[in-house]
């Protein structure tokens, strides 16, 4: 007989696609699920970031911005600047706004702020806008404050507030900062005043913790990154950092890209799990078109007509659930950012974007074809006597052909998830641990079985059947074992990060942390500064260090300007980081190598380096670091490493210099201070009353804002992961559905026999019982192992999960995985004998 051609082909494929899609609506459930979150993911992560670039001169505040810390630039650095255009000043630091005469007395006495002076050109770009009115220059007596500084001290336009030795009154409520995500990472609300309103404060003093920065509208045409590379070379000892418009948010934008990342793979592995309910799926279709498929060979079908049709039907529905995943995925994104709202750094409007979508439909089609290959290869390979003995002497090898296909499919997947990761070893590691799991998972499958095999038989009939289910002909223990210990593994998985990240929130504040953090105290004001929280708190503990901003601009001979990426985790080599000097070891720090110096040294600069930046860096005791302060370069070698104790809350610096090198620049002290917490209104009014100028946070505020973060994280991670266990879920149907014809087979033999409903029911939850017991232990580790990595290598946080919760989950996990592979059983204890063996 001649082969089918391709529309004669079509043509049976369309008629049996017409009576049903029974079997073909899991392969379109798991598809859509698994397509539908990347596409929303990749859509969502491009969305955000091409906001932030596409408004990166009104986020960055011009086309270039220099900006440098504890000084203003001179009259010739600001001259160079001018000669490459427009330029604007705007100067920023924190401190604390007192409220006056706001007519109620219940808020709280001062908040700590942002506070922006700002020059007539400011904003060069965008528009500060007002929740009424219209935003024009500030007298040097006026202030803008934002919606949350006005709710938390109770006050509104016309109400005077009080900044260091200076009254402002309030001019109106800011609705808008046209740059504040350029701004980064802030501990309270923005308030804007003019440069020479800011001078009349007094907090600009010598070694006060302020950052200046210096924005330039260049001519149309410019390339900006030339230029800032320009600069960067000329003022390469100036101590100035450099961004352009083509980078305004770095830090918002990577860490925009990586949670992106891990969610898109989370997204992945969600369809890599869906793949196997795509086989499942397509199994039980086939099935189901058994006597078809061997009628169509009797009647002279070659394997490549059988191909062909059942590819065409499957290929249809695969399709059409790609789409409609693409069209909810591309339509998603504007729904979560209503609902994320302030959370997101930029609210981007409607758009799509064809790479993301691109990227999802590639991975759908691939893992379609991919989980397709195996089961449609049995059914063009098989004879007919062999196809209709399949459900009593299923064949599941493959051909080399069917072999080839599905290597050369797992391998465009890699070659797609490793070449649109930002980081490719990460991106590999999580798909390695999930084939790992998937492989171990089928190898506990056969081995179940073969053990099951071997077993004495128990004299209970049930438990004899139970356990004859898990190695009879067509049994589907492997693909039951991959379903309930994939489902099980990510509700540990689940547990083990939130209850992680909820200790991470509680070890952020230790037993004994400080109650406030106390900047910009005068330096020659030390012994006043301890006697006045003495005073107001007698049994306080104190710990004062000088602070002073640096930037590590070379090391080891090679400076940082001329790398082209940083060395992976060299988070302290992105712009500048606090600096101390200090005589002897500072609190919370363990010495690891190499010696400190002697109190009174005052020799050549020497410096102590946290161990892990050493180790980054690859440094050792005796190298040199080239460290920029307040625009001088100063060359250290390196006399010692330290293990810094970073969750102690007190003051750790990655660098410490010996007292020489740094005593004699002008810089502030800052404190921490450890007291009973009813005694921190008192010690904070006195402060402000002596001491104008400084800045008081309050540990609780720091916590509340760390923890907000975190549990964002945790919402995000716990959504995306939930489509992964809508995943497992699926491949449980489907191995409970590819195996029906089999138990339909059995519940009619067993009823003939004179078994009742709750018998067959009670002998099939006795097999998903054994099978859960067999894999709690299973997938306790391989759950707790894989939050292990999220929270320690990913987000380099604390390990420490609560097993109490991790284990009710567990059990709570297999409860409801049982519950869903019952409710599957339930349709077969209504089939009538009769009807059945018909049908059979």
């Amino acid at each position: 007989m001649r082969a089918l051609g391709l529309q004669a082909s079509w043509s049976i494929a369309r008629r049996d696609l017409n009576a049903g899609l029974r079997g073909l609506r899991l392969l379109f459930v798991c598809l859509f699920l698994g397509v539908a979150t990347l596409a929303a993911i990749g859509s969502l992560t491009t969305s955000i970031t091409s906001e932030i670039s596409a408004r990166g001169q009104t986020i960055l505040g011009g086309d270039i911005e220099a900006r440098m810390s504890q000084r203003e630039a001179s009259e010739s650095e600001k001259q160079t600047l001018r000669a490459l255009g427009t330029m604007s000043e705007t100067i920023r630091l924190r401190a604390m706004a007192n409220a006056m005469g706001a007519g109620d007395t219940d808020g709280p006495a001062a908040v700590l702020t942002e506070l922006k002076g700002v020059d007539g050109a400011y904003p060069l770009y965008g528009t500060l806008l007002l929740r009424a009115g219209s935003y024009a220059p500030l007298p040097a007596d006026r202030i803008l404050i934002g919606e949350a500084l006005a709710e938390r001290l109770q006050i509104k336009p016309g109400n005077a507030l009080r900044y260091g030795t200076a009254t402002f009154t309030i001019a109106g409520i800011i609705a808008e900062e046209p740059d504040r995500v350029g701004e980064g990472f802030t501990l309270g609300p923005v308030a804007i005043v003019s440069l020479d309103g800011l001078r009349r404060t007094g907090l600009i003093q010598p070694g006060s913790l302020y950052e200046s920065k210096y924005r330039v509208r260049v001519a149309p045409g410019t390339d900006v990154e030339a230029l800032r590379k320009r600069l960067e070379d000329e003022q390469a000892e100036a101590g100035w950092s450099f961004r352009d418009r083509e980078n305004a948010a770095p830090g918002t934008s990577r860490f925009i890209e990586r949670m992106g990342q891990f969610l898109s793979l989370i997204g992945l592995t969600a369809l890599v799990i869906a793949g196997i309910g795509v086989s499942n799926g397509v199994s039980s279709y086939l099935a189901i078109k058994r006597g078809g498929i061997a009628t169509f060979k009797v009647l002279g079908a070659t394997s490549a007509d059988i191909e062909r049709i059942y590819l065409m039907q499957i290929g249809t529905v695969a399709a059409i659930a790609i789409a409609c995943g693409l069209i909810v995925g591309a339509l998603l994104p504007p729904a979560l950012i209503a609902v994320l709202g302030d959370v997101l750094p930029v609210q981007p409007g409607f758009r799509i974007h064809p790479l993301p979508l691109i990227t999802s439909a590639a991975y759908g089609l691939l893992i379609a074809y991919i989980f397709t290959l195996p089961p449609l290869d049995r059914a063009r390979t098989l004879p007919v006597a062999a196809i209709l003995r399949a459900h009593v002497e299923p064949r599941s090898r493959l051909d080399r052909r069917s072999v080839a296909g599905v290597v050369l499919g797992v391998l465009a997947v890699l070659a797609i998830a490793l070449g649109t990761a930002r980081e490719p070893l990460f991106s590999a590691a999580v798909l390695g641990a999930t084939a790992a799991v998937l492989g171990l998972l089928l190898l506990l499958g056969w081995g179940i079985s073969a053990i099951a095999r071997r077993v004495p038989r128990p004299r209970r009939p049930l438990w004899r059947l139970a356990i004859a289910n898990l190695y009879r002909p067509g049994a589907q223990t492997s693909a039951l074992v991959i379903a309930l210990g994939l489902a099980l593994t990510l509700f540990v998985t689940l547990a083990g990060v939130q209850t992680s990240l909820t200790a991470e929130i509680d070890r952020t504040v230790p037993k004994k942390a400080p109650n406030q953090f106390v900047l910009d105290i005068p330096s020659d004001q030390e012994a006043r500064f301890r006697q006045i929280v003495a005073k107001e708190a007698p049994a306080a503990e104190l710990n004062v260090v000088p602070a002073l901003r640096g930037r590590i601009v070379a090391y080891a001979g090679q400076r940082v300007a001329d790398m082209e990426e940083l060395p992976e985790g060299a988070w302290f080599l992105r712009g500048e980081r606090g600096v101390t000097y200090s005589a002897t070891l500072p609190e919370g720090s363990d010495l690891v190598a190499g010696q400190w110096w002697a109190p009174d040294y005052a020799g050549a600069p020497l410096i102590s380096l946290d161990e892990e930046a050493a180790k980054t860096l690859n440094l050792k005791i005796g190298d040199s670091m080239t460290v920029s302060v307040l625009g001088r370069e100063i060359e250290a070698k390196i006399a010692s490493l330290r293990k810094v104790n970073w969750d102690s809350m007190g003051f750790n610096y990655v660098m410490v210099f010996s007292p020489s090198a740094l005593a004699s620049a002008p810089h502030s002290l800052t404190a921490t201070i450890t007291m009973d917490e009813a005694q921190g209104a008192g010690v904070t009014r006195a402060l402000l009353a002596a001491f104008p100028g400084v800045s008081v946070i309050a540990v609780a505020e720091v916590v509340e804002q760390i923890s907000g973060l975190l549990e964002q994280m945790s919402g995000a991670i716990v959504a995306a992961a939930s489509i992964a266990i809508f995943a497992g879920v699926a491949v449980l149907i489907g191995a409970i559905a590819a195996s029906r014809q089999a138990r339909s087979y059995d519940s009619v033999i067993l009823k003939t026999l004179g078994a009742t409903r709750w018998q067959i029911l009670g002998t099939q939850a006795m097999e998903y019982a054994l099978l859960a017991a067999t894999l709690a232990l299973v997938s306790l580790a391989l759950g707790m192992g894989a939050a292990w990595y999220v929270i320690v290598q990913v987000f380099e946080f604390g390990w420490a999960p609560d097993w109490g919760v991790v284990l009710a989950t567990l059990a709570g996990g297999a409860i409801i995985t049982l519950g869903i592979g019952l409710a599957g059983s339930i349709p077969l204890m209504s089939l009538r004998p009769s009807r059945a063996l018909r049908e059979l």
